[in-house]
């Protein structure tokens, strides 16, 4: 014998294999088409955030709607974004804020990354808690190149420069 090779799918091939394989189950269930999405109210005065409390992105998030929103009410369910545990942190996050009642809308965010660190979203149990959210949810996850579950899932993906939902409609409550 001259040499002996392991054939194996690298880590991200089998994360991409599995990314696809509950990309179509999820599918076929209709949980990606749009008739199932919530509407967003026209203007969201109270944003549950669930993120990171010391990532960049939560960062952005308050200083881009500061910046534009004065007097918006943001709350922040601080979560692991990646790794053990993150995925329930995340359920847990988006499950306080639809029983609370208290937020118009829940953004899940998190920066961008590799597949393995985006993971956490593109959980089946971080897809189904999106859908069983009370309120619609918008999903912050990642640069505009990445693509997740919550994605898919989520009322609104939300990409770029000022959160395009939230930064939209007019400065009032009466829409006026």
């Amino acid at each position: 014998v001259t040499g002996v090779q392991t054939c194996a799918l690298p880590i991200s091939g089998a994360l991409h294999l599995a990314f696809e394989q509950l990309k179509k189950k999820l599918a076929a269930e209709g949980l990606f088409e749009a008739e199932r999405k919530r509407p967003l109210p026209r203007f969201a005065w109270r944003i549950g955030i669930v993120t990171s409390p010391t990532g960049a992105v939560i960062r952005d998030i308050i200083q881009v709607l500061s910046r534009r929103f004065p007097g918006l009410h943001l709350r922040l369910y601080p979560a692991l974004v990646q790794g053990e545990g993150s995925a329930a942190a995340v359920i847990e996050g988006l499950e306080w804020f639809s029983r609370s009642g208290w937020p118009d809308v829940v953004m899940v965010a998190r920066g961008g990354g590799s597949l393995e660190d985006l993971w956490t979203f593109n959980e089946e149990s971080v897809a189904r808690a999106i859908v069983a959210c009370s309120v619609p949810v918008i999903s912050a996850v990642g640069h505009e190149t990445d693509f997740t579950m919550a994605d898919f899932v989520a009322d609104l993906r939300a990409r770029g420069r000022g959160y395009k939902y939230a930064t939209r409609g007019r400065n009032s409550r009466d829409g006026s």
